[in-house]
């Protein structure tokens, strides 16, 4: 077997690419260093440099040019402007070799595609060049190569926070989205709600005047006295003489004097609300005080549409938050009625808290959800009945 070898092809070792060397035709023009023009003949050429014969010619290796190359296309001259250097001298045979320096994208993919039809032994033709021309022939290098041309510490550090914060921005918007949904499918708000403690109201025996002997809001026990009221005897005795005793003299008589009273606690209780001021006149049967029994388990009331009917039933499940607190408190409705009785559309509901609720929470503002998404202990309880 014969093997064909191309002697018009040599390679060159470069730093970091192989060079193809072939013999194209073509001339260089250049500038002296005596500002002379030089023009010589091109022995071989590659992409990254070429050599030519150095008889009549005066170089030293590090000399730096600014010439032309000169190729003859069809009928076409081919012009490209570069920038060399002097790398080598071989003083036998006069061969100066050198390197090209800047050399732009687009005159790079010009020798490339000269280079290339020449070994594949194509015709170079000026429609196949403005065609080359036209692509784009060059992607943008690696930033991680192995040739240390990566990014540094603090480069990589800065593009890791950036993509932690572009996750982060992610995650935080998924979760917003996430629990938008969640209270819109899943989660009933009430429309208002209120810590309700049943309450004993001491009213006035007579008409007069009252003044208070406990202080707002204390403690009493049963039967201890909370008030002291003023009355004519006139008003005590109405309604028990005869026309003969209500004379003029009789009335202006009774009408001066005055007859004290006290009214006590019905039970063991806190003053919730005092409604009459000390020294003011009353009527009888007016609300003196409101009392809260001390031991009576508060309980919560709710107000929710009727809308929400089959969420809010007796049996389900709820959270509320008591204002003032930080922490969420979890109850059981109980019983659920018409507000204000007869056909509305509110719904009223009597929660039971799961734990004491104090009765001197009574008329704080409650905020009251339902929730029926599935929660962790139902994901749990599901879980170990399954034998997991």
């Amino acid at each position: 077997m014969n093997t064909a070898v191309n002697v018009n092809v040599v390679h060159e070792s470069e730093a970091q690419r192989q060079h193809a060397r072939v013999k194209i035709p073509s001339l260089l023009r250049y500038l002296g260093k005596n500002r002379e023009r030089v023009e010589v003949r091109i022995l071989d050429l590659s992409a990254g440099g070429f050599s030519y014969s150095g008889e009549g010619h005066a170089a030293k290796v590090g000399d730096y040019h600014k010439g032309r190359l000169q190729f003859q296309l069809d009928s076409l001259d081919l012009g490209i402007d570069v920038e060399f250097q002097v790398r080598s001298i071989d003083p036998q045979s006069k061969r100066i070799g050198c390197q090209f320096h800047n050399l732009k994208p687009r005159e790079q993919a010009t020798l490339r595609y000269l280079i290339s039809a020449h070994l594949g032994g194509e015709l170079v033709s000026v429609g196949d060049l403005l065609n080359t021309l036209q692509r784009e022939n060059f992607t943008k290098p690696r930033k991680n190569g192995n040739g240390g041309s990566g990014m540094g510490p603090l480069g990589r550090l800065r593009a890791v926070s950036f993509s932690l914060a572009l996750f982060l921005v992610g995650l935080a918007a998924f979760g917003y989205i996430f629990k938008s949904l969640y209270g819109l499918y899943f989660v009933t708000h009430a429309e208002s709600g209120l810590v309700n403690v049943p309450s004993m109201q001491v009213t006035m025996p007579r008409e007069g005047t009252v003044q208070s002997l406990v202080t707002p809001e204390g403690n009493i026990e049963k039967g201890a006295p909370i008030a002291s009221f003023s009355a004519t005897m006139l008003e005590m005795l109405k309604g028990h003489l005869s026309d003969e005793q209500l004379t003029p003299a009789n009335i202006e008589e009774l009408f001066g004097k005055q007859m004290k009273g006290t009214l006590t606690s019905p039970c063991n209780c806190k003053i919730a609300r005092q409604l009459v001021a000390d020294g003011q006149f009353a009527s009888k049967g007016d609300v003196i005080f409101e009392l809260v029994p001390q031991d009576t388990l508060a309980t919560v009331t709710a107000s929710f549409p009727y809308r929400n009917f089959a969420q809010a039933r007796p049996g389900t499940r709820v959270s509320f938050w008591v204002a003032g607190e930080d922490t969420p408190r979890y109850g059981k409705i109980v019983s659920t009625s018409l507000h204000q009785g007869g056909l509305s559309s509110d719904i009223r509901a009597e929660i039971q808290p799961e734990s004491t609720l104090p009765s001197t929470l009574a008329g704080q503002p409650v905020e009251v959800i339902i929730d029926r998404g599935p929660s962790f202990d139902w994901m749990i309880d599901k879980a170990m009945a399954a034998g997991f």
